[in-house]
């Protein structure tokens, strides 16, 4: 029987080749996307997963209020809350803290044949880093070398690449051309999925300054892993107790714990609790894949039940004959699946063609790895769903025909079917136009982002890494006075912070009359001489820090949310007490945007302090920023010759705050695309069998004198009533999820009723075109030849 299923259904597709096409294709574009979001969502969901034991390890965070304002939390912590947790909390069987991780310089000092110097980003972690996470090591024992001061431990990458075909135990790497440490272990690569990323672990101590033993300061992450049977609730209500033992202060802190395994999916805050993060786009772009598979698949059943007519008298001969309804079912199912299977097969073409643009978009390693058992119970099940969903209705539509009416010519389909495919064709449009209003709302946002005034240049900027002989402070102020004389250079500063994502922050902000029991955070950094002539910002009084002043060394520059934090309408001149001690503010700055528009501006500190080096600010006069690149590039390899030269520009900077919602950006675009393609295949395929149908009613009516406008109009204008009634169904439900996408910007554009007009035309109009070629089409043709038989 299955073999009589498979060759009739072969038959049917070879016999229907245009709209089998169609179908084919239409399913394969849906599942290729289903499955492009299916490896990335798996992706998404794996990371941390490999670790063992990650059920019981957790993030330490710190809940804190001020003033009675909404709760924070912050990821970093102060570095003494670690030694506190570990002796205070019994529940905790291990607690590590660690640096951020940044990219640092990598010389091999003994074992490899090449002088190799590259940077290579690691970590610094307290010994008992391995007791929280049990990472695989290759060569040594990685719990030993971590509690020495003198060794490092490496990845196998790392290894390989500069030691190859060597063993890496015993040899000597240099870090940041200060310290030599010798390799103590090798570990096992950290995979793409790891919230974790590192090529090399150094003990703790050997980074250590006096200020990350505070615990008014939030430098480091800690990690800790909960003994077995200990409860969050339990250990986060002994966790309360230990900001009032420890610390000088009462800020309402509390730690609190966040699983590892939701690091990754879940890292927003609000008031407190977790409210989201990378799930929410695993979520919408599982719901945007499962609508345009939905729209595959209503192109299958609406020409199935459109072409109803053509198969009834088929239906009709197999039930005189004997045939059940069942076996009926199963003919006209074996057929979806059919198509499905060869769709399929397509499907994973395009697949394997797109992965690695969708990989670089991504940043991912995402591969279609068919030797893997549980991806082909996937596409089975891809295949298996698909081919019934599609060809459900219309089996079962089929199936139920009546033989004698079939026969006698009395067929009556009545107006269901045609109500059904209506239905489906509003349905598939009210997709389409939803995802072209996210491609419209979207991309005017990014717009907005990328044009939007921040109070500050990003254009024309040019910052430069300040390490190894840059970066001590007897040099740096030499090195900035160099790159001034150069004539392709207007202008340059000294930061420890990038002034576009300054998320420093410090309590330690006092001015006269201030309440002795309210306490303010504030936004800090801290700058050297010309700051705010480098960056173009606005001054509403008083005047930029002079390069080299002494006393400037105890002022302050404030912003205009800061001044109204401390109710001072004219600030310059007053008094402040901040990290320098007392001083005065020397100038008002216009509020400038401290980091991405998802955050509100604010009240941001600037101290100066030229000694406390990151970067080097250069702006440069229009038109010779790469003549400027090679002045800078010349200068390093004089003042700074063990080091590469590396820089960067700060509207580059900029346009990484937003990576997430440019990938978000370029998917919404390719998805509603997609969505619009596929539509347009299906209604382009109806357009072509009603005309098919009504060859003999256009023929009568060219007979009577009907133009060719006029035909061309009766046959559209079903369609676009559909597409039109889709556009009234979407647009609310569209408002709706862009309103609540913008809404995590705090500044944001405008959503305009236009963007819903466009949408309409663009639908209306990508319709029309769509459906006018087959309605010219038969406009077109010859009456006779379509009256002859008559």
């Amino acid at each position: 029987m299955l073999r009589n299923y498979a060759k009739i259904a072969i038959r049917s597709l070879l016999k229907n080749k245009f709209y089998s096409s169609i179908n084919v294709f239409g399913l394969a574009l849906g599942m290729a996307c289903a499955l492009l979001v299916g490896l990335w969502v798996h992706d998404e969901l794996s990371y941390d997963r490999f670790l063992p034991g990650v059920e019981n390890v957790y993030n330490v965070r710190v809940n804190y209020a001020f003033n009675g304002g909404p709760v924070e939390t912050a990821m970093y912590t102060p570095g003494p809350l670690q030694e506190a947790i570990a002796q205070d909390i019994p529940g905790i069987a291990a607690v590590t803290k660690t640096t951020s991780g940044e990219p640092t310089l990598v010389k091999a000092i003994s074992g490899s044949k090449d002088e190799k110097s590259t940077k290579e980003i690691g970590q610094y972690a307290s010994a008992n880093f391995f007791d929280v996470f049990e990472l695989p090591a290759l060569y040594g024992n990685p719990k030993v070398a971590l509690a020495q001061l003198n060794q490092i431990i490496i990845s196998r990458r790392l290894a390989e690449n500069y030691f190859p075909n060597e063993v890496a135990l015993g040899k000597t790497l240099q870090l940041d051309n200060q310290k030599n440490y010798t390799v103590g272990a090798v570990l096992e690569n950290l995979p793409g999925n790891s919230t974790l990323q590192f090529d090399w672990l150094v003990n703790f101590k050997s980074y250590e300054e006096p200020w990350m033993r505070e615990w008014g300061t939030n430098s480091v992450l800690i990690y800790a892993r909960l003994k077995s049977g200990t409860t969050v609730a339990h250990t986060e209500a002994l966790l309360k107790g230990i900001y009032p033992r420890y610390a000088k202060f009462n800020n309402h802190e509390a730690p609190i714990l966040h699983p590892m395994a939701d690091m990754h999916l879940y890292s927003e805050y609000k008031n407190g609790k977790v409210v989201g993060g990378q799930i929410e786009y695993v979520r919408i772009f599982s719901i945007v894949a499962l609508f345009i598979l939905l729209i595959a698949c209503i192109n299958f059943m609406n020409l199935a039940t459109a072409r109803s007519s053509v198969r009834a008298k088929e239906v009709g001969i197999r039930k005189v004959v004997g045939a059940l309804r069942s076996s009926l079912v199963g003919q006209f199912l074996s057929e979806s699946i059919l198509t499905s299977l060869l769709a399929v097969v397509l499907a994973l073409s395009f697949v394997h063609a797109i992965l690695p643009t969708f990989n670089t978009l991504f940043d991912k390693q995402l591969a279609l790895d068919l030797t893997n058992a549980t991806l082909w119970l996937i596409i089975t099940g891809l295949v298996l769903i698909t081919g019934f969903l599609s060809g459900s209705y219309p089996a079962l539509f089929l199936s139920a025909l009546q033989p004698i009416k079939i026969l006698k010519g009395r067929l009556q389909f009545g107006s269901g079917p045609a109500f059904f495919r209506r239905t489906l064709v509003v349905f598939q449009f009210s997709l389409s136009i939803f995802l072209i209003v996210g491609m419209l709302v979207v991309g005017k946002q990014m717009g907005y982002l990328r044009t939007k005034n921040l109070g500050l240049d990003r254009e024309n900027v040019v910052y430069i890494p300040l390490e190894g002989d840059l970066a001590r402070s007897e040099k740096t102020e030499t090195y900035r006075q160099a790159a001034l004389r150069n004539p392709s250079v207007a202008s340059a500063t000294i930061t420890n912070r990038l002034p576009i994502n300054v998320h420093s922050t410090s309590t330690d902000l006092n001015w006269p009359g201030k309440d002795p029991k309210r306490i303010v955070s504030v936004s800090a950094m801290t700058v050297g001489g010309d700051f705010i002539k480098t960056m173009n910002i606005k001054l509403l009084d008083g005047r930029d820090f002079r390069a080299g002043s002494l006393a400037d060394s105890s002022n302050y520059l404030i912003n205009e949310a800061a001044a109204n934090l401390m109710g001072i309408k004219e600030p310059v001149g007053k008094d402040i007490t901040f990290w320098r001690g007392k001083g005065q503010v020397v100038g008002l700055m216009k509020d400038f945007h401290l980091s991405s528009l998802h955050q509100a501006i604010t009240p941001l500190v600037v101290v100066y302090n030229p000694t406390n080096t990151t970067y080097l600010l250069v702006k440069t006069h229009e038109g010779k920023t790469q003549q400027a690149i090679t002045d800078l590039e010349q200068l390093s390899k004089q003042f700074n010759p063990t080091y590469p030269f590396t820089y960067h520009f700060m509207d580059e900077a900029y346009e990484k705050l937003y990576k997430t919602e440019q990938q978000i950006s370029t998917l919404v675009n390719y998805f509603g695309m997609l969505a619009i393609l596929i539509s347009c295949l299906g209604l382009f395929a109806l357009a072509a069998f009603t005309a098919e149908q009504r060859t003999k009613e256009i023929g009568v009516r060219k007979v009577l004198g009907a133009s060719v406008a006029s035909i061309v109009t009766l046959l559209s204008t079903d369609f676009l009533r559909l597409v039109l009634i889709a556009l009234v169904l979407a647009s609310p439900l569209a408002w709706w999820a862009v309103h609540t996408w913008l809404s995590t910007f705090a500044y944001q554009t405008e959503l305009a009723w236009w963007i819903f007009g466009l949408a309409g035309v663009l639908s209306l109009g990508i319709a029309f075109l769509t459906v006018s070629y087959q309605s010219i089409k038969a406009a077109l043709m010859n009456p006779v030849t379509s009256l002859r038989s008559e």
